[in-house]
């Protein structure tokens, strides 16, 4: 099992953040990967179960399902259930932890998974830079134009 894990810390109060990516379905908001998602079978984007399919600005698509959303601990935990990347059982978990000292937010994003022999470094340097730290610096950018 490979396990990814990127932090950051993002200039913004932890509501401000999670108001951004709480929605399931609204990544092509503010993750510069994204192209176009929509959630399956008209279940709401907030319910646990739901299946998102997205584009990736590259062409490629993805189906993520929904297990965990925690609106007390600022984190939502997702699987991917199909994806051209060559993982299986990924399971990734992004939490935000708020920052006392200047109203800030401690953003994590984790995932383990499973590759074929030879793939783990390619596909954790993707998920962990490409994925996960470019989504945070998407966030800090966002974030900071609303002020």
């Amino acid at each position: 099992m490979i396990r990814v894990y990127t932090s950051s810390v993002i200039d913004a109060p932890a509501e401000a953040v999670w108001g951004m990516i709480r929605d399931f379905n609204g990544l092509p908001k503010w993750h510069p990967a994204i192209a176009e998602s929509r959630i399956e079978n008209y279940r709401k984007a907030d319910e646990v179960g739901c299946v998102r399919l997205f584009s990736m600005k590259d062409g490629g698509i993805i189906r993520e399902k929904l297990l965990a959303l925690s609106d007390f601990e600022y984190s939502c935990t997702y699987s991917i259930l199909e994806s051209p990347m060559g993982v299986d059982n990924y399971v990734a978990t992004l939490k935000l932890t708020p920052i006392t000292d200047g109203d800030r937010t401690f953003a994590e994003w984790s995932a383990e998974f499973d590759c074929a022999p030879g793939r783990e470094q390619a596909l954790s340097d993707n998920i962990g830079q490409g994925v996960f730290q470019g989504g945070f610096d998407a966030l800090k950018r966002l974030l900071r134009e609303r002020r």
